[in-house]
């Protein structure tokens, strides 16, 4: 599909924080692919769409924290299956899990997920969801009732699917995502996935779960702890993700409130991905 895009080109500092704010901020708007670059992202929204006040209530672009500049472009028609092809490359966890697009060659991997990228390709968690990815291989889930929260394309509902857990539940606020996550199920064949739009207020207040998947930000993960908490079975396992090492304290203090118990943890390029336990 070609159509016409206005593309905005931010330079933004401190770029990793400052990017993932602005990404967040210009989703709301009808901004609906991003690229991550060296010094920022890039944003695009179709011409169509596009209003002179587009970035009017940004407040990224009025903090005194963040140095943030910017130049428009106007795009004709993007083939996005073409950009796709080269900005989206696949992932590969240790041999054992390849997780590519429709575009990339089948391997022969023990797990081979396919997933659509559309607007997800260059968000920039890659390494969130390689850790959370070799969590899934490295623990059991045969059998398993379990939860992927902020589920985004749901590569880790999938993987759980696939890895033997007996339903998973996959749950994200983003429409776009509700409808790419039912997509991707469908694409890999794994029927005992549930897809639902919403947020934790739609957890059970009863222990439901065996596992829980939960890669999303630091703040959403500490506001909805006790949600977690409470819908977790007792001696049930929680993987969290979508922080830095240095939120570590953080989201330890607020699952320790809760009756959750560090195990251990994984860390690639300053993200960190953490394990703990219900007793």
């Amino acid at each position: 599909m070609n159509l016409s895009y206005i593309a905005y080109h931010f330079n933004v500092e401190p770029r990793e924080l400052g990017t993932e704010i602005l990404i967040a901020e210009l989703g709301e708007k009808a901004f609906e692919s991003f690229q991550e670059t060296e010094t920022g992202v890039s944003a695009f929204v179709q011409k169509e769409l596009w209003s002179a006040d587009i970035l009017e209530d940004i407040q990224l672009l009025q903090s005194e924290h963040f140095i943030v500049t910017y130049r428009k472009e106007e795009i004709e028609q993007i083939n996005w299956n073409e950009e796709w092809e080269k900005n989206f490359s696949p992932i590969d966890v240790d041999g054992v899990c390849f997780i590519r697009a429709p575009f990339h060659e089948k391997t022969d991997a023990e797990y081979d997920i396919v997933i659509e990228p559309k607007m997800s390709f260059g968000t920039g968690h890659h390494e969130t969801t390689f850790m959370m990815t070799r969590h899934i291989l490295q623990n059991e889930m045969k059998d398993k009732v379990v939860l992927d929260m902020g589920c985004g394309t749901a590569i880790l509902a999938i993987l759980a699917s696939m890895r033997g857990a007996s339903s998973v539940d996959a749950i994200d606020i983003d429409n776009w995502c509700y409808l790419n996550s039912v997509e991707n199920a469908e694409r890999n064949n794994c029927l005992n996935i549930q897809v639902f739009e919403g947020d934790a207020n739609m957890l059970s207040k009863e222990p439901k779960y065996d596992v829980i998947l939960a890669n999303i930000n630091r703040n959403i993960l500490i506001k909805d702890m006790k949600s977690y908490g409470d819908c977790l079975k007792s001696g049930g396992e929680i993987y969290f993700s979508g922080f830095y090492v240095e939120d570590f304290l953080h989201i330890q203090k607020a699952a320790e409130a809760q009756g959750l118990s560090y195990v251990n943890q994984l860390e690639k390029n300053n993200w960190l991905s953490l394990k703990f336990i219900k007793a």
